[in-house]
């Protein structure tokens, strides 16, 4: 299955560089447009490459990690989903202040939801820090961990496929209700955990 990258922040670039790790071919993108991420396309080179952001969006499964006021331009006027895998890989936070994002009640995987109609969303990739999700994923004799989330068994399938794929133990949190709450940073209590399960 083909994989795009919106956005090549921190995140972005770190599920970038663990593709490359284990061989597996995607595009990334940004709002800048490829000719802003050269640098990066050069130390990702040949498994990934630099693109424009639309297409990035028409891959078959599209990690989007985006600053969280960014989103909604960031995602606004691509194709339909037409159900489509779209992991949410962002926390309602950001940098410098790192003030949580007002969400009203709701839960920031909702949000994310109806900015990409059609999609079939899990929430993956947002919990760990950059450097452990780009790191070797083997620690301590085991494998880090990492949490994944969403409503369409057959998505989650597939992430928790690519997850096993990079080398990491992945573990199905349910549905994005429970998942998306327990995920989500700040608020939720799993963030920043450095698990790893062993045998």
């Amino acid at each position: 299955m083909s994989i795009g990258i919106i956005g090549a922040g921190n995140i972005g670039a770190a599920v970038a560089r663990a593709l490359v790790r284990a061989g597996i071919h995607a595009i990334i993108s940004n709002s800048r447009g490829p000719e802003a991420l050269a640098e990066l396309a050069a130390e990702l080179r040949p498994f990934v490459t630099a693109a424009t952001v639309e297409e990035a969006a028409k891959a078959d499964i599209v990690l989007v990690a985006v600053p969280w006021s960014k989103l909604p331009q960031a995602l606004s006027g691509l194709p339909d989903w037409n159900g489509r895998i779209v992991i949410d890989a962002n926390n309602p936070i950001e940098a410098p202040l790192f003030k949580p994002a007002a969400l009203n009640g709701r839960l920031s995987s909702e949000i994310f939801s109806d900015l990409v109609p059609g999609a079939r969303v899990v929430k993956a990739f947002n919990h760990l820090q950059s450097h452990l999700l780009s790191g070797n994923p083997a620690a301590e004799g085991g494998k880090r961990v990492l949490f994944y989330s969403g409503d369409d068994a057959g998505a989650k399938v597939e992430i928790g496929s690519l997850i096993e794929k990079l080398g990491f133990f992945g573990i199905d949190l349910g549905s994005l209700a429970i998942g998306g709450s327990l995920t989500q940073f700040p608020g939720g209590p799993l963030p920043v955990l450095n698990l790893v399960k062993f045998g």
